[in-house]
């Protein structure tokens, strides 16, 4: 009686290291097919004869000075100028009249799933939800970022949805790639400037690049020196002393 004991006890060990094998064998399967499927990169396209670099922009038009920012989404210095100094220069500067803000996009090589995240924004655009589009990709980088997913469309989608923006509009637009020519003509602009990395400005013509972000401060400054230089070069013209600035907030 305790041989057989011994026997069936025996043979369900070896059930069960059967089923735990099977189980192994099922799960490196599985993760063997997630990690071979394709990966849902968003590419621009080469032929962009028909695009033309163009901003999204905010603030006045007829403001004296004019910052454009180079930017890649997946750009971790570009998140920390979006998120820490962005919001100042936008309630101090650019709200107040003092600078018209231009932001180009330029999604480095080394970021493969920055295309897709440019895509979106300008998809937000579509309903005039670009900037806070921007500030919800940027706050939710390591989600979506390359490191974080091979499909980053599925997160991006969340965000979009978390803004309010109609999904069918969205989708419609992120899926027929119809804004890749825009952004990649933003991207060869760019390139043309000889704009070496991200985030970089470009202050009333002048290319700042800077081997740390700048800070609110830092921008401040640049605005103001461009304005005197925008009104000595105005003086000169027209014959008439210059007027110090405007002390910039």
């Amino acid at each position: 009686m305790a041989s057989k004991k011994v026997a069936l006890r025996k043979s369900s060990s070896k059930s069960f290291g059967g089923i735990l094998a099977v189980v192994a064998i099922v799960g490196i399967a599985a993760l063997g097919y997630v990690l071979s499927r394709p990966v849902k990169v968003v590419t621009l396209p080469v032929d962009i004869a028909d695009a033309t670099p163009s901003a999204i922009v905010r603030g006045d038009p007829n403001a004296p000075v004019t910052v454009i920012e180079f930017a890649d989404f997946e750009c971790p210095g570009c998140a920390q100028f979006a998120l820490v100094t962005e919001p100042d220069v936008m309630s101090r500067l650019v709200d107040m009249g003092e600078v018209q803000f231009r932001f180009m996009d330029f999604p480095l090589d080394i970021h493969p799933n920055a295309p897709a995240a440019h895509n979106a924004a300008h998809c937000a655009n579509e309903q005039g939800r670009f900037w806070e589009m921007h500030d919800a990709i940027f706050r939710s980088q390591g989600s979506w970022s390359t490191m974080a997913t091979r499909n980053p469309k599925k997160v991006l989608e969340t965000i979009a949805k978390n803004v309010g923006l109609d999904m069918g509009q969205w989708d419609d637009c992120f899926d027929s790639g119809r804004m890749l020519p825009q952004i990649a003509a933003n991207r060869a602009e760019a390139i043309r400037l000889r704009v070496g990395s991200t985030p970089t400005f470009i202050v009333n013509g002048k290319l700042i690049q800077s081997s740390r972000i700048p800070t609110y401060d830092d921008i401040r400054q640049l605005v103001t020196q461009a304005k005197v230089e925008a009104m000595a070069a105005q003086s000169e013209a027209s014959g008439k002393a210059v007027t110090s600035p405007t002390k910039t907030p």
